[in-house]
């Protein structure tokens, strides 16, 4: 590689492609810049350039945007605020922190343990917390409502050990890390879970990139409570503590734009630039801060760098020619990380000693001084003017960039070590050392007596550090992280008549499900106690579901409003955005929706402000794509409802492949949060909404803290009114009998569900008229929750073997149901196969197996053989082996309807938009 193309890669480029041809000039030049810098200060400085390359544009001048600076501090010296605090004091209860944060991972690898931990994450990070911990990071009691504040998954252990000793946890609590069952009650999970502590942890964060997604929706929302008059936020911050390593997810960077574009000044990114993945350098060759910065900075952020700690200002203040940083801006990251693994000699030779004027300005410090030369993310002052200049910083969200040494303090077996990740055990010699640099009270008799039992630390109540570590704490508002864990807010559900339109039916009319759903919806919002609380969000699909209707009256979400001229302003439901908007637009943008959902869906903790979010996406993209997404989102205890619209592996025409869903239940039933329905009707979706806003938002549920999830079709259907005497308990349960057999004959019981349902009514009346078989037709609006109950059930006999094996529901529905039973879905068999283990009797199950494809809606159930005319194949087929009819029955029907012909299939229709 040239030199030229290295240096351009981690340094803007801003001269070196431009030839000097009057060096003496532009020397002249910059003397005089110089002498502005040291007679009038950085400030009056910065206003000149920036006058500068405005009239350089005017002149048509052709200025490089600058996308990086020097690898050197954002905030000059001499625009520095004074550190408010006792910077002695911090340091000394800084040190036990650090020290109880490695002793919990260390005592947790006692070999009759071996539970695992991680030390280094937090040894480098401990500045970048404490800074925030006593001077930034508002709790719950502050006026303004506290902040939100998403700490770094690796990064827990330091959490722990401030909560000890500010008193919130015990030495046994400590104990409990990693060990939630064997040490219930005094138990610690090992990463910020908030369904395992759920009083501490407010945001699920080490699934990487989830973190920095869900802070800026978290900030998104704030605004969003607060332009829509829910709640005064204005005062609130939402912070985002994330690793360099963690940058490279593409959920970490994919929603920038939208922080920048809404201008959310409420939101800080602390990027902790250790320059190390989990096994080795982010950037080895290059310069990951430096990439960062231009990310960020083309992102429309307000980016600050904290690169180098005090110790090396008056270096920099003596670097007349540039020459060390030039030195710095050259060097790449993977010299960086071996610099720190290494001693002040090699520091000297190898970084110092590249040139003689380097060189020269060390001459005079002694290999520790050296040595002693601090990354900026461990200096308190430089640490602090960064977190004030961005709570101050308007218009523009900010990241800080710290540069900091993974391990730090750890010794040197850890210090930026590759394997400083996997590090989790300390030798005798190695707490020692560790002990002495903090300067923790602890004696080696103390230590020696058992290598995986060294002392915990925590000052006296009368103490200094105490002291004045809960005076800190408690003048910024409370304990942090603290999760309120429900609401006080008591919300006013809707009676009746929000529900009369699900009940009515569709009259002579069609009506697909999606718009049944849709219907419900919009009376939901109409409600004037409860409608304002939903926040419908649409991934920019809004008109396929038939929800452009909200878009007049309940308007899109937009905090600058709609300053452009619509193309559609003449029509009734024209595109309308607006400050006050309901409805969340993310965009094509499945994962911003769920980032969304989540924040929406926690504000009755974050916030105490319930909101019910509703997700309503193209079915194939949901579960599928961001499923780890709502596994986190089932951590955080997220409530609200997801609508898979456009459901179903055939009822999608002509989308194809990736468009055809026809196992997003299946993806489901793995998230234990997650409550699944597949209704058919739209009086099904209804008790199924009033239940799942009962259970979640009533109050008086044991569990409120899950996810409803309904599979919606855009296939128009007769929606029928609700029948007298309807099942409810069978419809929430998850199966009710729907159609009992009318005629004589052989006995069968068809289940289906969604879509299907019209094909197994089909089916009875084919079977009855054309083969004497009395079929009954029942709607199975959850296999999930069948099948959940079913696995309940088995493991209720195992945690009691003295009591009787409970009768899951499905059995008890079936057990007294005469003949075969045969299932149909638009999905694959799995979805069906659920239950079987609990249905009493034969059972035999059709499904959309393997890929979907564009077709015609009948075509395609033909092809797969889940339409009526193959279940009732599968029903004579199940009889003629049962030998209730003649032998060559099945063979016949088979013939009949031509089976194996997709172009004789008839179930269904082409309505619909795709």
């Amino acid at each position: 590689m040239a030199v030229e193309e290295h240096i351009s890669q981690i340094r803007s480029g801003l001269t070196y492609q431009l030839s000097d041809q009057d060096p003496e000039e532009t020397q002249e030049w910059m003397d005089s810049f110089d002498s502005l810098v040291e007679s009038q200060g950085t400030e009056r400085a910065q206003f000149i350039i920036r006058s500068l390359l405005q009239r350089a544009g005017a002149k048509s001048v052709g200025v490089p945007h600058v996308t990086t600076t020097d690898y050197v501090n954002t905030i000059p010296v001499d625009q520095e605020p004074e550190f408010p605090g006792d910077e002695a004091i911090e340091r000394r209860y800084r040190a036990f922190m650090r020290w109880n944060a490695a002793i919990m991972v260390h005592r947790a690898q006692n070999p009759a343990i071996g539970v695992g931990g991680h030390i280094s994450t937090y040894a480098g990070a401990a500045t970048l917390y404490e800074v925030g911990f006593n001077h930034f990071f508002r709790g719950k009691n502050h006026p303004g409502g506290g902040d939100q504040v998403f700490f770094q998954g690796h990064a827990s252990p330091g959490m722990y050990a401030r909560a000890f000793v500010e008193g919130r946890l015990s030495e046994e609590d400590m104990d409990g890390f990693r060990q939630e069952h064997s040490k219930e009650g005094h138990a610690l999970p090992s990463y910020p879970h908030p369904r395992s502590l759920p009083d501490f942890w407010e945001f699920p964060t080490v699934s990487m990139g989830i973190g920095p997604a869900n802070a800026i929706y978290q900030a998104q929302l704030n605004r969003y409570l607060q332009n829509r008059g829910i709640k005064d936020t204005s005062d609130q911050q939402v912070w985002a503590f994330l690793g360099d390593g963690e940058m490279d997810e593409p959920e970490s960077r994919g929603f920038l734009q939208l922080a920048a574009n809404e201008k959310l000044d409420n939101l800080n990114f602390v990027i902790n630039c250790n320059l190390q993945r989990l096994d080795g350098p982010v950037r080895g060759n290059g310069k990951i801060m430096q990439e960062l910065e231009a990310f960020f900075r083309g992102a429309g952020w307000n980016v600050i760098k904290v690169t180098w700690g005090r110790e090396w200002d008056a270096l920099l203040e003596a670097d007349k020619s540039n020459a060390l940083v030039d030195i710095m801006n050259q060097t790449p990251d993977g010299d960086y990380q071996t610099y720190k693994a290494e001693s002040g000699a090699f520091v000297r030779e190898h970084f110092f000693g590249q040139r003689p004027e380097t060189k020269e300005l060390v001459a005079d410090m002694s290999d520790d001084e050296i040595w002693n030369l601090k990354r900026g993310g461990h200096d308190y002052h430089k640490v602090y003017a960064a977190y004030k200049a961005a709570v101050e910083f308007k218009g523009k969200p900010t990241v800080i960039l710290a540069k900091t040494v993974k391990g730090y303090g750890l010794g040197s077996h850890f210090e930026a070590r590759n394997a400083t990740h996997q590090m989790k055990k300390l030798t005798m010699e190695d707490l020692k050392g560790f002990r002495d640099h903090l300067r923790i009270p602890i004696t080696d008799e103390q230590l020696e007596a058992d290598l995986y039992s060294p002392p915990y630390y925590r000052p006296s109540e009368d103490s200094d550090e105490y002291k004045y570590l809960m005076e800190r704490r408690s003048a910024l508002g409370g304990a942090v992280p603290s999760r309120r864990k429900e609401t006080s807010v008591k919300l006013p559900l809707p009676g009746d008549k929000a529900y009369a339109i699900a009940k009515r039916g569709s009259g002579k009319q069609q009506a697909a499900t999606t718009m049944a759903f849709v219907r419900l919806l919009k009376d939901l919002m109409r409600d004037k106690e409860f409608g304002h609380r939903i926040v419908p969000i649409v991934p920019d699909e809004s008109r396929t579901f038939g929800m452009d209707s909200f878009f007049p009256t309940a308007k899109i979400y937009n905090p600058a409003g709609q300053n452009y001229l619509s193309v559609d302003r003449d029509l009734v439901l024209a595109y309308k955005e607006s400050p006050q908007g309901q409805l969340i637009h993310p965009g094509i943008n499945e994962a911003g929706a769920v980032a969304a959902f989540t924040a929406a869906g926690t504000s009755y903790s974050t916030h105490d402000e319930p909101l019910i979010p509703i997700y309503v996406f193209y079915s194939m993209f949901g579960f599928q794509r961001t499923g780890d997404q709502f596994w986190a989102a089932g951590d955080q205890m997220t409530r609200g409802f997801i609508i898979g619209a456009t459901a179903g592996r055939t009822t999608l025409t002509g989308e194809g492949l990736q468009h055809a869903d026809g196992h997003s239940p299946i993806l489901a039933s793995t998230n234990p949060a997650v409550i699944t329905y597949d209704p058919a009707y739209g009086y099904e979706i209804g008790h199924i909404m009033r239940s799942g806003l009962d259970r979640m938002y009533g109050g008086n549920h044991a569990d409120p803290n899950v996810m409803y999830y309904l599979t919606v079709y855009n296939e128009p259907i007769s929606q029928p009114a609700e029948p007298e005497n309807v099942d409810t308990e069978g419809i929430i349960k998850g199966i009710h009998l729907l159609k009992e057999a009318t005629t004589d004959g052989p006995r069968a019981q068809l289940l289906a569900s969604g879509v299907a349902v019209p094909w197994a009514l089909e089916a009875q009346q084919i079977l009855a008229d054309e083969w004497g078989v009395s079929a009954d037709v029942w709607s199975v609006t959850s296999w999930n929750e069948l099948a959940r109950d079913g696995m309940n059930a088995d493991a209720e006999v195992l945690i009691d073997p003295s009591k009787a094996r409970r009768t899951p529901y499905v059995t008890s529905k079936l057990e007294s149901t005469p003949g075969p039973v045969i299932a149909t879905t638009d999905y694959m068999r799995a979805v069906p196969e659920q239950i079987r283990p609990y249905v009493p009797g034969e059972f035999h199950t059709l499904g959309a197996d393997g890929f979907g494809f564009s077709d015609t809606r009948a075509a395609a159930r033909r092809f797969f053989k889940i339409d009526a005319h193959s279940l009732v194949v599968q029903t004579l087929q199940s009889l003629v082996e049962r030998g209730e009819i003649p032998a060559d029955t099945a063979v016949k029907a088979h013939a009949k309807y031509d089976l194996n012909n997709p172009n004789a299939g008839k179930s269904g229709n082409a309505g619909g938009d795709a």
